[in-house]
């Protein structure tokens, strides 16, 4: 007996020394992972009552707390009912550098929705479509993410629900559902499997872990992260290959082929606006209750009118159900994000319409022109890009894109009007001037962005914009026509 104790005692003065070492290794790599600017982004999944908060204590108890953010995972807020799916998740992810701990995530969202009957099969394998185009973009644009399953069995579940029911102070963290779960554990535990299944790739793959022994536990997920880390920093992940998915896509033509000789007479415009924005106006109203979100994107060479014609647009819409967001260069915080990250936090909620003065095109335009970002990236955004209209579509948004094209005559035209103009002189700038000398480069990139990003589901409209009469009526008229379609 005294030789057991001995050989217990012994263990776990190994297993202690194991985690010692273990957590100041995860703290030394959390300096690395600033150094090489590597965002970390772990989601611990488990039963109900298998000690995910336990674990996840444990684990950052050595990490600098400047430099990571845990979420817990709570009732879905009306802000997150009200935005697609994956927007209460991609408008977390850390910067580069950082970690974000998830105390469950879309894995028990999604398998609860679908047990409960709440997601039927096919919203359920369009859900897991989804997310996997999410893991898939932040592996591929340099995230390193770990997808941990916390095990433990039924009967061990009870024993713990039962505990924290006993005591009034814990009482509150068991739910129905996790009492459901545990009734239903076999069931529970096939619809587990089977998503962990659809969701294991090489570049996230699923780690169960036993939570019977909370220490075991946190031992084998340090193990993971300090391993995981460590092959990230010598650059070992595994890096998905960039996907090329056939979307149905309608074309929209080439700019040299636009006519722009089309022409509104000052009445004609008169008219047209005014009845135009009525309609709009009406619609606005509509979708407010039909909660229907719209999704508004302004593209354009520079002086093509982008400005004046969203004014006459939004002159039409509530201005408590709009807001129009100015697109510049990516501020340090956002650049240090997914590309895409910086839109995503800007969607509209349902019933409400976001004007994106320029936009996500950025990546496939200014940043492949400018070379502000690899061929390898810009190329890859074409479906990325893709993938998140119809994220949005699917939601049940309408999506609107605008072109607004000019020739370089006119163009010129307005540059040496706004030099001349001290009160529109600061339209212009020297930027704007060596654009102007790269015209064919952005006209063989927008070409290019039109041809693959053209989809049905999200097409781009381009709008001859000589006349910029013509152009804001054609554009206002083009939306009304979009919510129609949609609203009836």
């Amino acid at each position: 007996m005294a030789k057991e104790k001995r050989n217990q005692s012994n263990g776990d003065g190994r297993e202690k020394l194991e985690l010692k070492k273990l957590r100041e290794l995860l703290a030394e790599q959390q300096l690395l992972l600033k150094e090489h600017r590597l965002p970390v982004l772990i989601l611990l999944e488990g039963w109900s009552g298998a000690g995910k908060g336990a674990v996840l204590s444990r684990v950052v108890k050595s990490l600098d707390p400047r430099f990571y953010h845990v979420y817990a995972k709570s009732k879905t807020t009306e802000g997150e009912e009200r935005r697609p799916y994956l927007w209460r998740y991609f408008t977390k992810i850390p910067e580069a550098g950082k970690i974000v701990l998830m105390d469950s995530g879309w894995m028990e969202d999604s398998v609860r929705a679908h047990l409960s009957g709440s997601l039927d099969n096919e919203d359920y394998a369009a859900r897991l479509t989804s997310i996997m185009a999410f893991e898939r973009q932040l592996a591929v644009n340099g995230y390193l993410l770990f997808k941990i399953f916390l095990n433990i069995s039924e009967k061990e579940q009870g024993k713990r629900l039962d505990l924290l029911r006993e005591d009034k102070n814990t009482r509150w963290r068991v739910n129905e559902e996790d009492l459901w779960q545990n009734k239903h554990y076999d069931k529970t535990k096939k619809e587990l499997e089977r998503f962990m299944e659809r969701t294991n790739v090489p570049f996230a793959p699923w780690h169960v872990v036993d939570g019977t022994d909370i220490r075991q536990a946190e031992l084998a997920v340090l193990k993971l992260l300090t391993g995981g880390i460590d092959g990230a920093v010598k650059g070992a992940a595994v890096r998905p290959q960039p996907l090329e998915e056939a979307f149905p896509m309608k074309k929209a033509g080439l700019l040299a082929e636009v006519d722009l000789g089309k022409a509104l007479s000052e009445k004609e415009y008169e008219v047209r606006l005014k009845s135009g924005q009525e309609r709009l106006r009406e619609l606005h109203n509509r979708i407010y209750r039909k909660k229907v979100p719209v999704v508004i994107v302004y593209e354009g060479w520079d002086a093509a009118g982008k400005g004046g014609n969203i004014k006459r647009l939004a002159g039409a819409l509530d201005a408590r159900g709009y807001e129009v967001v100015p697109i510049a260069a990516p501020e340090p915080h956002e650049k240090s994000r997914h590309y895409l990250w910086r839109f995503w936090t800007h969607l509209p909620k349902t019933g409400h319409v976001t004007v994106f003065d320029r936009s996500w095109y950025g990546r496939v335009m200014v940043e492949r022109v400018e070379g502000l970002c690899s061929q390898e990236e810009w190329r890859r955004a074409y479906q990325e890009i893709n993938e998140f209209e119809k994220e949005l579509t699917d939601w049940g948004a309408v999506v609107v894109k605008f072109w607004l094209h000019i020739d370089p005559e006119t163009q010129l035209e307005r540059f040496t009007e706004r030099q001349n103009t001290p009160e529109k002189r600061w339209k212009l700038t020297d930027e704007d001037w060596r654009n102007r000398e790269k015209w064919p480069a952005y006209e063989a990139a927008v070409d290019e962005m039109l041809a693959k990003t053209s989809t049905q589901f999200a097409p781009w409209h381009i709008i001859e914009s000589n006349d910029k009469k013509f152009a804001r009526v054609k554009a206002i008229e083009t939306v009304i026509a979009a919510i129609e379609r949609a609203v009836g």
